[in-house]
């Protein structure tokens, strides 16, 4: 596949395409000829930070490094990626894992699977999303500041998706000690400590707030600014934003 991307209202949407449908040979295209880049490459960037996080932040503290973007580790440990209507394959560069059964069983755990007959294929199940999907906004409860019923613009969902992403990410960072403070993370992303502070409170945000904002089901008026640093209690945070649980 080959990567591109289009513009909608401002916003630009990465996908892979088939590349024999950009030469014009529709009748040689897979069924399988569009997918979205985002979706892909996060599971498969998740998946390979489990797998690599023991050895990785070994060698790290080893070595006082900080963590390795995801455009480092995609570049040093994947060699290909085949995406299949279930699945995605990922080929991985270097040897096979010296840990062998007991890294393709925690790894299953986690949301990836080794390939048996060739145990440099990791496997992760993934399958594409209809290009249409049912919507139900988030209606509000009672008088609320958010009495539009119109959902949340593409563009502001666009930026929430990405700061909860980046939210959780920088948090699971934390947590497995590739970095030990956020000074770090603010340095590495040339930003203040305040905005990284902010950005990981949106991880621990309700799960269905999380889904809705991905699923497009926030009222607009619903965004970055009134959803960070929200309240522990999940019910405390949709009576914030004035929404029904």
């Amino acid at each position: 596949m080959t990567p591109s991307y289009a513009i909608k209202n401002g916003v630009r949407y990465r996908y892979y395409i088939s590349s024999v449908l950009v030469q014009g040979q529709a009748d040689k295209a897979a069924t399988l000829n569009r997918a979205p880049a985002a979706e892909i490459e996060a599971l498969i960037t998740s998946a390979l930070r489990k797998q690599l996080k023991v050895q990785s932040s070994n060698k790290l503290e080893a070595q006082g490094s900080r963590s390795p973007s995801d455009q480092d580790l995609i570049c040093t440990h994947i060699a290909r990626v085949d995406v299949k209507p279930d699945h995605l394959a990922v080929q991985l560069s270097g040897e096979p894992d010296p840990q062998g059964g007991k890294q393709d069983r925690a790894l299953s755990r986690k949301g990836g699977a080794r390939d048996h007959a060739n145990p440099n294929i990791m496997l992760i199940p993934w399958r594409k999303p209809p290009p249409k999907r049912p919507r139900e906004i988030i209606l509000p409860a009672g008088r609320s500041s958010h009495q539009d019923s119109r959902p949340i613009r593409a563009e502001t969902r666009a930026r929430l998706v990405t700061a909860i992403a980046k939210g959780r990410r920088w948090l699971d960072e934390l947590i497995a000690g590739t970095v030990t403070t956020v000074e770090q993370i603010a340095t590495t992303e040339n930003c203040t400590v305040r905005q990284v502070n902010m950005t990981i409170s949106l991880a621990f945000l309700a799960p269905n707030l999380v889904q809705a904002a991905v699923e497009g089901r926030l009222p607009r008026g619903v965004g970055i600014a009134n959803l960070r640093d929200a309240p522990a209690e999940w019910s405390a945070q949709y009576a914030r934003l004035g929404l029904a649980p």
